[in-house]
């Protein structure tokens, strides 16, 4: 039983100095080794919550100058358009005066040619007369007869032109 008990004694003796020996060894490194690590995990979670925050932070402000960018290309569409419509209405409202200074030329070029062929007519039908009033008479009408006469085929003329111009426009 000695035998039994100095073995036991031993053993005891043996694995009291293996326990201080790895509690030394390998215990406390292991055991810092955990407690960094745990403090790593910590502060990796800590790190994730904060750049989560930060990116979703980060994504309303890019929502909110999204909305701003949008508000600012609609207002410059509409800005774009309502200057196109002005300058459209401009071009035409000019395009309308233009063609109504050329309308009013052309009326005043026509009035002109008329007065000029209506003068021409006249001057021919005068002469036409004072032929036809010298072969009828016979003899050469002097300067008064022929204003005389001239005068009377003018006014007959006025009165027929005055005429035809009550029909054409009631």
């Amino acid at each position: 039983m000695l035998d039994f008990s100095i073995t036991f004694f031993f053993t005891l003796i043996n694995i009291g100095i293996l326990f201080f020996i790895l509690r030394a060894v390998l215990f406390k490194p292991v055991t810092k080794f955990m407690e960094e690590r745990s403090k790593k995990i910590q502060n990796d979670i800590e790190q994730a919550e904060k750049d989560k925050n930060q990116a979703k932070a980060l994504a309303s402000q890019y929502a909110e100058q999204l909305k701003k960018a949008e508000a600012e290309a609609d207002a410059l569409i509409r800005s774009a358009r309502e200057a196109a419509e002005k300058e459209a209405a401009e071009i035409i409202r000019s395009g309308k005066a233009e063609a109504g200074r050329i309308l009013a030329a052309g009326r005043s070029l026509l009035e002109t040619e008329r007065k000029a062929a209506m003068s021409a007519f006249r001057a021919e039908a005068a002469a036409l007369v004072i032929a036809a009033s010298s072969r009828l008479l016979g003899r050469e009408v002097s300067g008064e007869d022929t204003r005389r006469q001239a005068a009377l085929l003018l006014k007959e003329y006025g009165s027929l032109e005055h005429g035809s111009r009550e029909l054409r426009n009631p």
